[in-house]
């Protein structure tokens, strides 16, 4: 990955970054503050960007008008000592691979992020399928999708959930979790997530990583899988 450094007014670096692209934005991505001008650098050189780093370059920039996105917990699982946990579909179901048309995911994906939860996209669904998920599906956000990720389809072989798993700066990342709240049972994301950490195991990999919005009640179910924080960070867009 290669970094890029944006200097201060003393022409001294204040902070790096990797250049990627974040909802529809160009992003300075894992940001690194190198310096005490990294917020006047950012506000002058990065108009209209999204910004992803420590939580209080996030707050800084917040407090100086920039919008934030998301505020994310990233974590990580051992596949190799991650404790048991059932895996398998649960009946009326089964684990298929990720290789459907975004519209075939659309629905559940939709329906699992309603208004008020913490990761629901304020877009119109048009919007929404064409600038979130079907991005993600072409490999365009978070890397190209890998093959440890399932879905599960119902008996009439309508997707009803789903984990989707790209490869993020060289590692499997686990990028969205869903499930239809109406037309499948609790747990079954618990299942899809288990699934995938044997797959993933299976493809020879060591650690599966993820990132958990602030509130989101999923966390629990992460932790009773395995999952462990490892560091947090804040996603803002700096007004343009």
């Amino acid at each position: 990955m290669e970094r890029v450094l944006l200097t201060g007014a003393d022409g001294l670096p204040v902070f790096g970054y990797v250049e990627d692209e974040r909802y529809g934005l160009p992003c300075a991505d894992l940001v690194e503050v190198m310096g005490p001008g990294a917020v006047d650098a950012i506000m002058e050189k990065l108009p209209g960007w999204a910004v992803a780093g420590p939580v209080e370059l996030g707050e800084a920039l917040a407090a100086r008008g920039a919008r934030v996105l998301r505020h994310a917990h990233e974590m990580a699982c051992d596949l190799r000592t991650a404790p048991p946990a059932e895996a398998g579909p649960p009946d009326g179901f089964r684990f298929t691979p990720c290789d459907r048309p975004a519209e075939e995911l659309f629905d559940a994906w939709r329906a699992a992020y309603p208004p008020g939860h913490p990761d629901h996209r304020p877009l119109d669904d048009a919007a929404a399928l064409r600038d979130v998920l079907t991005p993600v599906l072409e490999g365009k956000v978070t890397g190209e999708v890998l093959p440890c990720g399932v879905l599960a389809v119902d008996r009439d072989e309508v997707v009803a959930g789903g984990v989707l798993v790209t490869l993020y700066h060289g590692r499997p990342w686990v990028v969205e979790v869903f499930r239809h709240p109406g037309r499948t049972p609790s747990g079954l994301g618990t299942r899809m997530l288990a699934a995938v950490r044997e797959r993933a195991a299976a493809g020879g990999w060591e650690r599966l990583g993820l990132a958990v919005s602030e509130g989101n009640p999923a966390r629990r179910v992460y932790e009773r899988l395995g999952f462990a924080p490892v560091g947090s960070s804040m996603t803002v867009v700096v007004p343009g």
